[in-house]
């Protein structure tokens, strides 16, 4: 989630236009983009002279001229259509769009917010990594709006990212000599690409390697020709050297010097990644009674760095379809395919599925098409079976089965599995826990076979 705050509402407003018209032209860039302000208080302020945060009021948009309240009424209805919402920039209604939009950016439902105020103070979200600014900050306005970024989440976002298109560094430098430890630069801002990438000594003596170091120790001890990794300690090693790769790799990806130095190709790169997943299946094998990324106290794996790095379903179905225009004899292809699978936490759960329709086309023209065919259609066959060999409700049971895929979470607490169980009687006796539990697993393997395809 990113935040792309502007100079004027008359500044918003241009970029809003533009961002539409950039995907209206290539669908492909499509992203979910809010605009929101209230009030054109702000643009009365010299650009130059402009600086300090003064939060723009949620309830009230009395204010604005009728050619910015028409302009927001327009983005909001784009947002509405996006949402199936219905809101506008009439009092409530607008103060309720306030908290959606709120809403939405923790949930990580939107990509992009374009402000001129409005939650740069106050508002904390640990999904918001990235700040764009195309505006005049300086003092406690620059820290507040920087600050936005600076909720640590997980192993993704470990900081936040702040691009400037004004040259801010000396304001950057004022506001944290005021308002902090004038020799904190160290603390608040990252270290330079050279010393993630060849390492660099702490003040304390402390050598860090860089990614450099970890790639040569990487395939020098565990080099992709040798098949298996053998040993319980050599495994243990293998996955703290990659996982920390990947949280550099993770970090580096800010820089734009790490483009083309990334050492490893695309194709040895998936099958570390493949072989990273290999590992994580054994180990969760052999700890059944877990399912965390820390499969025991010491033994960590960074399984949403894999998902943010990931290939999605529509890169597979294009190399599907290329595949295909080679009337089946591109073997390289299906190489390719099969280690985009399996270096891929999502698309494992998948992997049956899109080997059985690679298996099955003929002659198509339209491959996404036929997929979605192929998916409702199995889909629908394996609840049907499911339903039956469980004996559930049916109507309770699709119920339950629509709501999980529109909301993207499958909840096993609560009471909604027991509305689908057969009666009781049907168990013969005490077995209603156990029974339960195997629904519970049948249907958390179907959610992450279907979700998100």
């Amino acid at each position: 989630m990113q935040i792309f705050a502007v100079s004027s509402i008359t500044a918003a407003k241009l970029y809003y236009s533009e961002f539409q018209k950039q995907m209206k032209a290539d669908p492909t860039k499509r992203l979910n983009i809010a605009l929101i302000y209230s009030y054109g208080a702000n643009d009365e302020i010299p650009d130059e002279l402009d600086g300090n945060l003064t939060e723009e009021n949620p309830e009230d948009t009395s204010a604005m001229n009728q050619s910015d309240r028409d302009f927001l009424d327009a983005a909001i209805q784009d947002y509405n259509e996006m949402f199936h919402t219905n809101y506008s920039t009439d009092g409530d209604r607008f103060q309720s769009y306030y908290k959606d939009v709120s809403l939405r950016m923790k949930n990580k439902d939107l990509d992009l917010l374009i402000v001129v105020n409005m939650f740069l103070t106050g508002f904390d979200a640990t999904t918001l990594n990235t700040l764009w600014v195309d505006k005049n900050l300086k003092m406690h306005g620059l820290l507040q709006a920087f600050s936005r970024t600076n909720r640590i989440l997980n192993s993704i976002k470990a900081f936040g990212n702040i691009v400037c298109f004004r040259n801010l560094q000396k304001r950057v430098d004022s506001a944290i000599s005021l308002f902090g430890d004038k020799n904190a630069g160290g603390i608040v801002v990252l270290k330079t690409f050279a010393e993630y990438y060849f390492g660099y000594t702490t003040s304390k003596g402390e050598v860090k390697k860089g990614y450099a170091d970890m790639i040569a120790e990487l395939t020098e001890d565990y080099p992709l020709s040798d098949p298996k990794i053998v040993g319980e300690q050599n495994q243990k090693d293998f996955i703290t050297l990659f996982g920390s790769i990947l949280r550099m790799r993770n970090l580096l990806s800010s820089f734009d010097e790490f483009e083309g130095k990334q050492i490893l190709t695309d194709r040895d790169f998936q099958d570390y990644c493949g072989r990273y997943q290999d590992l994580r299946e054994e180990w969760k094998n052999k700890h059944p009674e877990t399912n965390k990324e820390d499969i025991t106290d010491d033994v960590v794996f960074e399984i949403e760095l894999l998902k943010q790095i990931e290939v999605n379903i529509d890169y597979i179905l294009m190399l599907v379809q290329k595949y295909h225009d080679s009337h089946c004899d591109d073997k390289e292809v299906l190489i390719s395919i099969q280690k985009a699978i399996d270096s891929s936490p999502d698309l494992r759960s998948k992997k049956a599925l899109i080997e059985n329709f690679i298996a099955g086309i003929n002659d198509v023209d339209d491959i996404m098409t036929v997929w979605h065919e192929f998916v409702a259609e199995q889909r629908e066959k394996e609840l049907k079976q499911i339903i039956a060999e469980e004996k559930l409700k049916e109507e309770e049971t699709r119920k339950m089965v629509a709501r999980v895929f529109r909301d993207g979470e499958f909840k096993t607490s609560g009471t909604e599995i027991d509305r689908i169980l057969p009666p009781v009687s049907r168990f013969g006796g005490g077995n209603r826990a156990e029974k339960k539990q195997c629904v519970i697993e049948r249907f958390k393997v179907f959610f992450e076979k279907y979700f998100g395809i």
